[in-house]
């Protein structure tokens, strides 16, 4: 047992000394609160020469960060900070062939956004509503609420008859049951909560009633049963018309041709004899 124990302090020991001699990273500031802008800061402090350094921003390497260089300090700046911008920055140096890192936080407000401003759903359908969120950190906590006069806000309960909510950090999703025309057209917000703030965004829910797919169906009905009574009738109008032209303008000129011609034969017999 005594063996056993020795082995196990000498192992801790090991792996303190070689975590020691690796370094530690000591950032600048270790956390930035809704600034415009900033400039992130590193120092290795280990007793290896660096062979190289680079910088992550939520684990995904910023290609433009790498460098081959034995410099002991580098820096990232972030000349706009936005909901695109906030995240965890880690730089990471190269030192006797080990990593070394060091992470800095950049936070900011939450940034939230319909994923449509207008929706629609048929009279009696369920319709669907969804806001989506940017930044760092996400929401912590999501509510809905309903607009009336006034901009007046109607907080919205989740898991009741009408309402039911879902909810991720990134994204959340209203669902209005049994739709009612009378009752549920209008506007309604979202709002999204972190440490720093929150931030809201507005949709428009309309309604249609349930005859409103029927309408284009009807309207095409009606314009083929128009252009059929108008082709009835233009027939019905031109027919008699035609017969009439055919009995003036025909049997007669035929006639009279055949009486003319077998005149002309005559005359000429009795002029021969």
């Amino acid at each position: 047992m005594a063996v056993l124990w020795s082995c196990g302090a000498l192992l801790l020991v090991c792996l303190f000394t070689a975590s020691a001699d690796a370094g530690a990273v000591v950032t600048q500031p270790s956390v930035v609160n809704n600034q415009s802008s900033a400039i992130l800061t590193c120092n290795y402090t280990g007793q290896h020469a660096v062979q190289s350094h680079h910088w992550t921003k939520n684990g995904k390497v910023i290609e433009t960060t790498k460098e081959e260089s034995s410099k002991r300090i580098t820096e990232y700046k972030l000349d706009k900070i936005d909901s695109h911008s906030g995240g965890i920055y880690t730089c990471v140096f190269t030192a006797n062939g080990e990593e070394v890192k060091g992470d800095i936080e950049v936070k900011t407000m939450p940034h939230v956004g319909a994923y449509k401003h207008s929706e629609h759903a048929n009279e009696g359908e369920q319709g669907s509503l969804v806001c989506v969120s940017h930044g760092y950190p996400l929401p912590t906590d999501w509510k809905w609420f309903l607009l009336g006069p006034d901009s007046l806000e109607q907080a919205i309960e989740n898991g009741t008859e009408k309402y039911e909510i879902k909810s991720t950090p990134n994204r959340t999703t209203l669902y209005v049951k049994d739709l009612e025309i009378e009752k549920d057209v209008g506007d309604y917000m979202c709002l999204g909560l972190n440490e720093l703030g929150v931030a809201r965004d507005k949709i428009h829910l309309r309604v249609r009633s349930r005859l409103a797919a029927l309408w284009p169906f009807l309207g095409i009905v009606v314009e083929v049963i128009i252009l059929i009574a108008i082709i009835f009738i233009y027939e019905k109008r031109r027919k008699p018309d035609e017969v009439n032209d055919d009995d003036d303008s025909g049997a007669a000129p035929l006639k009279n041709d055949s009486a003319t011609n077998h005149k002309d034969k005559n005359v000429r017999q009795r002029n021969s004899n």
